[in-house]
């Protein structure tokens, strides 16, 4: 168990082009229990080179996920670059990820047993992460201070939950591919999700027709043979089947492609899956770095007064109603944004989480995360990037939610895919930015 004893001090840091400087407070792991445990959670203030005592407005960023920290800059480059000719942003590590008091196999044990392990974790959703910035908000900014956000897939979520219960702090919010539906559960997150995936694959092959036979052969070998990865885990037919996820990004077609490419070496018994794509595979399925993307994905819907149902693993249930994902089927179809309990079997950095996870699946009173009275009577100004054919969260569920909450304006594009943030070289942001001034 980690016990702080306050506030660290500040640490400064200079790139090219930009001027970091790292808070790292002391926060109730309960808001509700001021006066209880404590954890650590990392703020990094990012400013322009040579206007570090400008006065500029704040600008927060909140990472997509659950469960990844800030991006770390090298300088003031990609969409940092663009926001920074405006603002003074933070990039915050949300609690349990990065240099905040991490939560992983090495440190969930620590908790005690499963049900503790459980407890402990249903503190780590948006409605606590928003209160995180509320509170570092008080304590940079002062009481009465406010300022911007910018949420990133899961954190658009994060940026809605902040509508719902602390606008009043809020100068604007920009939100990329993250509207989430209001109402959503986690079995109809899936059920609209599977059609968007099996799209994407169909996509694929239309472009790479040779990888689906790639795929299915590579499939067969993992049927027959005990096949393992390099940090011992089974590379089965459902694991390799999850590389899908990289079909949600612009490049990722293509870096599935060349994956596929590289898949065989002539061994000493015939042909092999070799250890260099073995090893790619390995780094793009593990969670090691994310384990409470895993741990929390499908909780990150639950909401008590939508439905006292369990999320009980809802990507699994539903996947049963899309037969085209069935690991035997002749035609190998990748899954995407899901997570299943296997994961939590297999994966060598998940298995210690399994009893925990379990738990959280069966879990029926998750606290509300959206207030839609409070935001149908929203006055902060939203401007959202909706990915026309993204594949992690549904256009449907986002223009709804846009039509639900006033003052929210949509630029609704199929020119970029759910990374456009990262990749557009700040072309996305500025389109929001420009937005807010009336510009376009």
């Amino acid at each position: 168990m980690t016990v702080l004893r306050g506030d660290m001090p500040p640490t400064v840091i200079r790139q090219p082009g930009v001027v970091l400087t790292d808070h790292v407070l002391d926060i109730p792991l309960d808001h509700d229990e001021p006066a209880g445990e404590r954890i650590a959670v990392l703020a990094r203030e990012a400013v322009a080179a040579g206007r570090e005592k400008d006065e500029l407005p704040w600008l927060v960023y909140l990472q997509g996920g659950p469960g990844s920290p800030s991006p770390r800059p090298q300088g003031a480059d990609g969409w940092l670059a663009r926001a920074l000719k405006d603002y003074r942003v933070l990039l915050l590590d949300q609690r349990g990820t990065g240099r905040s008091t991490p939560v992983n196999r090495q440190t969930l044990p620590l908790r005690g047993p499963a049900q503790a392990q459980a407890d402990y974790l249903a503190h780590f959703r948006a409605d606590a992460i928003v209160r995180d910035a509320e509170f570092i908000r008080r304590k940079l900014l002062g009481p009465s201070g406010s300022w911007s956000l910018l949420g990133q897939s899961f954190g658009g979520f994060c940026t809605l939950t902040y509508l719902s219960y602390a606008p009043q702090h809020l100068r604007e919010c920009f939100v990329t591919g993250g509207l989430p539906g209001l109402a959503a559960t986690a079995e109809h997150v899936y059920r609209a999700a599977y059609p968007r995936v099996a799209a994407k694959n169909e996509e694929h092959y239309a472009r790479y027709p040779q990888d689906e036979e790639a795929a299915r052969r590579i499939a067969a070998h993992l049927r027959e043979h005990d096949v393992a990865l390099p940090d011992g885990q089974r590379l089965t037919v459902e694991a390799f089947q999850s590389l899908g996820l990289l079909l949600g990004s612009g490049s990722g077609s293509h870096e599935l492609h060349w994956l596929l490419e590289g898949a065989w070496v002539e061994g000493a018994r015939g042909p092999e899956l070799s250890d260099g794509f073995l090893a790619q595979v390995m780094q793009k399925i593990t969670f090691a770095a994310n384990p409470l993307y895993a741990a929390l994905h499908e909780a990150i819907y639950a909401q008590r007064s939508v439905s006292r149902e369990p999320t009980a693993w809802a990507a699994q249930r539903v996947r049963a109603e899309f037969p085209e994902f069935d690991p035997d089927a002749e035609r190998l179809f990748f899954t995407g944004e899901m997570i299943y309990p296997w994961m939590f079997e297999q994966d060598p950095v998940l298995r210690p989480l399994r009893q925990a996870a379990h738990l959280l699946a069966e879990r029926t009173d998750w606290p509300d995360l959206y207030d839609p009275k409070r935001l149908a009577a929203n006055r902060v100004p939203v401007y959202a990037a909706v990915y026309h054919d993204d594949m992690y969260v549904d256009r449907r569920d986002s223009l709804a939610t846009a039509d639900a909450v006033p003052g929210v304006r949509t630029w609704v594009t199929n020119e970029w895919e759910h990374d456009a943030l990262r990749v557009s070289s700040g072309a996305v942001l500025d389109r929001l930015i420009r937005m807010s001034r009336g510009e376009v």
